[in-house]
């Protein structure tokens, strides 16, 4: 290891560099535009993921939603156009049916509310929920609570509201639990203000009232309008999506091919989809990036071995001085990382500096196109050292060709 700190050794490489410059920059940019464009495509891709995280937020993923149509084929003495209606009755045979596979099941109903506080108004959905709604499609609290079993058992008329509510009916910074307001013509008291979001939010906007509060205030008896369905981990979510809706048809007397009568939703699969663009992003960004990397190493290579020519007359004659075999490659070889490692770091610097800059542009503001985009520095190092490593392997092969120099044979060279 002496020569690493041999003052001969790193003049001879800053000479060998100098006579060089134009060859050696271009060498340079080769590399570390590989690691550089690894670094980037990384933070970005990592970027694309927290914005699909923050887009999903709590909300329970392998959800599905279903609710009635009218039907498109007639069955069983029922004409085509006949609409359905989803009762308790089809949830509790549903939550019997498939007790292994459903993990959550909330029945909906939903309406149009003028929501009144003082002189200030505003048309939004009311939504009649049980607590179990929050378990699905979590609500980041400002104030308050959300619906509980109480609440349910007794019928009370509370709601809770979003932050875009609470700023068209209060004034800023006034606290509105215990406040109350009226949501057509009925007085309820607000137990909770749930944050607004820009993620997937199906109900954007709206005000949440016990089930069994809307079911008296609103006449519905046991109907439902829609149901949230969350499957147990390692279910398949779709074909779950089919097996409901086939009993429910079962129990609604509709043709098994109607493809009219039930509407759904399946998140799952659409957020499947998202994570296989991400894998296959991940995979392309890799594979760009060390090919790149490979690319710009051999361009190292074969700098060196063009080096290695032109200098035979020197290495000749540093052979015919008494410069061993092992001592010439150690320096081809020692040249070759230095460049390679320079070359990296010049790349991830570069890197780290267009991320900061998608952070302080494309990754700010209320709508991001990518948020956080940073690459974690384990996995910096991991390439960093690949460039390393590769750039010492590809140095021995124009180092093995300068220990076949023979010093008569380059001394004859002109």
């Amino acid at each position: 290891m002496r020569f690493l700190f041999d003052s001969d050794t790193w003049q001879e490489i800053y000479g060998s560099i100098r006579k060089n410059k134009v060859r050696t920059v271009i060498t340079i940019i080769g590399v570390l535009w590989g690691i550089f464009i690894l670094v980037v495509l990384l933070g970005a891709a990592r970027g694309m993921e927290n914005n699909f995280k923050k887009i999903f937020g709590d909300f329970a993923t392998n959800s599905v939603f279903i609710w009635t149509q009218a039907t498109d084929k007639p069955f069983k003495g029922f004409q085509k156009g006949r609409r359905l209606i989803l009762t308790f009755k089809d949830i509790d045979i549903l939550r019997r049916e498939y007790k292994d596979e459903i993990k959550l099941l909330a029945p909906r109903n939903q309406t149009e509310g003028l929501l009144v506080r003082n002189f200030k108004t505003g048309d939004f959905q009311v939504s009649g929920d049980y607590p179990i709604l929050d378990k699905i499609q979590k609500k980041d609290l400002m104030y308050g609570r959300f619906i509980n079993q109480n609440d349910i058992e007794n019928n009370t008329k509370v709601c809770v509201i979003s932050e875009d509510m609470y700023k068209q009916l209060f004034e800023k910074n006034e606290y509105p639990i215990g406040e109350y307001i009226k949501i057509s013509e009925v007085n309820y008291q607000l137990v909770g203000v749930y944050k607004s979001t820009d993620g997937i939010d199906i109900d954007d906007d709206t005000a949440y009232i016990p089930f069994t509060t809307f079911q008296k205030v609103y006449n519905t008896g046991n109907n439902i309008d829609w149901m949230m369905v969350t499957a147990n981990k390692g279910i398949d979510i779709e074909q779950m999506e089919e097996n409901i809706i086939l009993s429910l048809k079962n129990l609604h007397k509709v043709h098994p091919e109607d493809e009219r009568a039930f509407g759904s939703f399946n998140l799952g699969t659409r957020i499947d989809k998202l994570n296989g663009f991400l894998k296959g992003m991940q995979f392309l960004t890799w594979f760009v990036g060390i090919a790149t990397l490979i690319a710009g190493v051999f361009a190292i290579g074969n700098i060196l071995l063009i080096t290695v020519k032109e200098r035979t007359k020197e290495i000749g004659i540093r052979r015919a001085l008494g410069a061993t075999p092992s001592s010439i490659r150690r320096q081809i070889i020692l040249e070759s990382v230095f460049l390679t490692t320079i070359a990296g770091m010049i790349g991830i610097i570069a890197g780290g500096a267009i991320l900061y800059l998608l952070d302080v542009t494309v990754a700010s503001g209320e709508d991001p196109t990518l948020i956080n985009p940073t690459v974690n520095i384990p996995i910096v190092m991991v390439a960093f050292s690949i460039l390393v490593v590769l750039g010492t392997l590809i140095g021995l092969i124009p180092a093995h060709m300068a220990t076949l120099v023979k010093p008569i044979e380059a001394l004859r060279e002109e």
